[in-house]
């Protein structure tokens, strides 16, 4: 964090249509649907989500759930807000608190320049955490510490005390240092470059794990598409990501990232989750396999103690944890009142925090509720502790409307928890639920529901498993129970690799599965599409060549496998790759991000005629991967933009094996996935 600021249960508006009957249990088998029939008089659905199970996604680790704590919070590790976060299934706490850490001196539990709390040191954060059966992360020292202090710490932690802490981080955003011309990372190195940065972490890496080789190390990154991604500091050869794990990735096992999206308003902040999927890939694109990734700051612009933040939050964990990231952290359990507004017919406090900090403003005329009175986002946190409990599947799921967004979560009984977010503050909206993959019984389902400005969480059964009314701004669980007891089925695949990938192919294998009660009879190859998987093909071995791909395009694939009497296994974990581009094609392309400064940059794209005759005129097309970004500007040929599609037109003559060159100006508003695919004359080029 950059600033310390970043520091009776209503009723539950679920219509219950009556008239709506969902299908026979047994009666969809793998990849049928379940649709809401409705009869006269019923709601007519506005919404339509689909849900795959054949879709797999990550499978929640016990500290998916995370929150951070602070030394200058005097309820930190009391019973009863360690008791609040143990309620909400939190599993893993962060210490000693954002930016503090770099001026946190564990031995003497001092920060100079900063505020420390009565009764908020190591071993009553260590006593908070074990009543609230979370794991900790800690944050050494970076900025005004040294290795032998981090090595010294984890001695006392695991050695000296037995806690067993696991996860070690060498400091909080320490990009922040005024490296990139902004400061606010406390940093005593005189080389404030993140090559130095990379060069301590080895070292604190070392020490710490002299002392015990058990312990994970995570390193500071940026996340794509967020201040300073994309910018080469002065006297660095690249970004910050790069120089860090160009030096320090083998010295590494995760990484540590924040995402502050922001937004102007709370409609544009809800929007923001959406770049979620993009912003991992392409951060993953930058690191070995080996390396996990850990989100440990994140919270809404606007209304974070009210409904927005709690409605971002639900996205934000189930987006972040079905990417794979292994804890999502929100910032922060206390923070204090800050800018008091009204947001969405409520009193939103400017507080960050999960839980009231019962204070006042300075002029005494507004306070807060009583002190650990929750806010609306800690019961977002609550419903999320029972969507994504540890071992749970997650699978995808998608809306047709922007304004409804749908996760799904595969229990270990079989069950299915579909979380559906109304991000629509003023209507309600009603949903078709569409099931592939998987059948729900006929019963009336549980909903678990959190509506704007309730006191919390509602329990109820109501809808049916094709159709849900949800309430304005409101967050709903769906749990469903699946038509038939899923015992004696084959076990999962493991997660399958790429050996080999062109422009149109991709040979895959995977790990075989461990048969139920009957052998094993095949398996089948899905691609993930928005909630309902195509089959890209089956085999009775353990590896396939899909064919009939499409250039320069991104597939995340999961493999299943069937029994002889047709039962279906869970979904392998997914495998995600790009195609190629031809490798051999009449022309070729090279796209350079020459100049980039976090939310624009200078494009440079050199034009290659691969033919023995000249091209006169030429028309170059390309595709942005999202629609945050953009061609502001162009030069040397003529640059049109329509939604998401770039013309660029000369009338100039390509030389036979000749080369042009043309610029642009770009801009993003999030992660910046560059286009991977060229076509020259309606021909595919081979990108270089």
């Amino acid at each position: 964090m950059p600033h310390l600021r970043r520091a009776l249960a209503s009723t539950v508006l679920l219509a219950t249509v009556t008239a709506v009957t969902a299908a026979p249990p047994g009666a969809h088998a793998n990849g049928s649907t379940v649709a809401a029939r409705a009869a006269v008089g019923a709601t007519a659905a506005d919404t339509s989500v689909a849900v795959d199970v054949r879709a797999g996604l990550a499978t929640v680790p016990d500290t998916a759930i995370g929150v951070n704590h602070a030394i200058w919070d005097s309820e930190l590790g009391t019973p009863a807000v360690s008791d609040l976060l143990k309620n909400a299934g939190v599993g893993m706490v962060r210490y000693p608190g954002g930016s503090y850490a770099d001026i946190y001196h564990w031995r003497d539990h001092t920060a100079p320049g900063g505020y420390v709390a009565p009764n908020t040191d190591f071993d009553t954060f260590m006593a908070g955490a074990r009543r609230t059966g979370a794991q900790p992360m800690i944050i050494a020292n970076y900025g005004t510490g040294t290795p032998q202090e981090a090595a010294d710490w984890v001695r006392y932690a695991n050695v000296t005390r037995g806690y067993g802490a696991k996860y070690w981080t060498i400091g909080n955003e320490n990009y922040g240092n005024g490296h990139y011309g902004t400061a606010w990372e406390a940093d005593d190195h005189a080389d404030k470059s993140p090559k130095e940065y990379a060069a301590n972490v080895v070292a604190y890496a070392a020490a710490m794990k002299a002392v015990d080789p058990t312990i994970k190390i995570g390193a500071v990154l940026t996340t794509p598409g967020n201040w300073p991604d994309g910018i080469v500091g002065a006297g660095d050869s690249g970004t910050w990501n790069q120089e860090v794990l160009a030096r320090a990735g083998s010295a590494i096992d995760f990484v540590d990232v924040h995402w502050y999206p922001g937004g102007s308003s709370a409609a544009e902040a809800l929007t923001k989750p959406e770049q979620i999927e993009d912003a991992v890939y392409l951060l993953r694109q930058q690191l070995d396999s080996r390396i996990g990734i850990s989100l440990t700051e994140t919270n809404v612009g606007v209304g974070p103690n009210t409904q927005p933040g709690a409605l971002f939050l639900a996205d934000v964990y189930s987006g972040l944890l079905e990417q794979g990231v292994f804890t999502v952290q929100w910032w922060n359990v206390h923070n204090g009142i800050g800018t008091v507004s009204t947001v969405a017919g409520h009193t939103d406090y400017g507080d960050f925090g999960l839980l009231s900090s019962g204070n006042c403003t300075a002029d005494g005329t507004v306070c807060e509720p009583p002190l650990n009175t929750p806010f609306a986002p800690y019961h977002a946190l609550s419903l999320i502790g029972s969507f994504a409990k540890p071992g749970d599947q997650l699978v995808q799921a998608g809306s047709d409307n922007s304004l409804v967004s749908a996760h799904a979560s595969r229990k270990a009984n079989g069950d299915l928890a579909v979380l559906l977010v109304n991000k629509d503050p003023d209507h309600e909206h009603t949903v078709a639920l569409n099931y592939h993959g998987w059948s729900p019984t006929g019963q009336v389902p549980t909903v678990d529901s959190f509506t704007n400005g309730a006191a919390g969480i509602t329990r109820t059964t109501g809808g049916t498993a094709g159709l849900q009314v949800l309430p304005a701004y409101g967050i709903s669980m769906v749990t469903l129970h699946p038509a038939a007891a899923e015992t004696g089925l084959p076990k999962a695949p493991g997660r399958p690799v790429i050996t080999t990938v062109s422009d149109r192919t991709a040979e895959i294998s995977w790990p075989a599965a461990t048969p139920g009660s009957k052998p094993i009879a095949k398996y089948e190859v899905f691609r993930q599409h928005g909630g309902a998987s195509e089959q890209l093909g089956e085999t009775t071995g353990t590896s396939i060549t899909v064919r009939n791909l499409e250039p320069g395009r991104r597939y995340t694939i999961n493999v299943l496998a069937r029994d002889t009497a047709g039962g279906l296994s869970r979904a392998s974990l997914p495998l995600t790759f790009t195609t190629t581009s031809p490798a051999a094609a009449p022309c070729s392309v090279r796209l350079r991000d020459t100049n980039d400064w976090g939310n624009g940059f200078v494009g440079e794209v050199q034009i290659t005629n691969n033919t023995a005759t000249p091209v006169n005129g030429w028309t170059l097309t390309f595709s942005w991967p999202t629609h945050w970004q953009s061609v502001s500007s162009g030069w040397s040929a003529t640059w049109e933009q329509t939604g998401t599609t770039v013309r660029v037109t000369s009338d100039g003559t390509l030389a036979a094996a000749g080369s042009t060159t043309a610029g642009f100006v770009g801009a993003y508003s999030g992660p910046n996935v560059l286009p991977a695919v060229f076509t020259l004359n309606g021909n595919v080029c081979t990108t270089l």
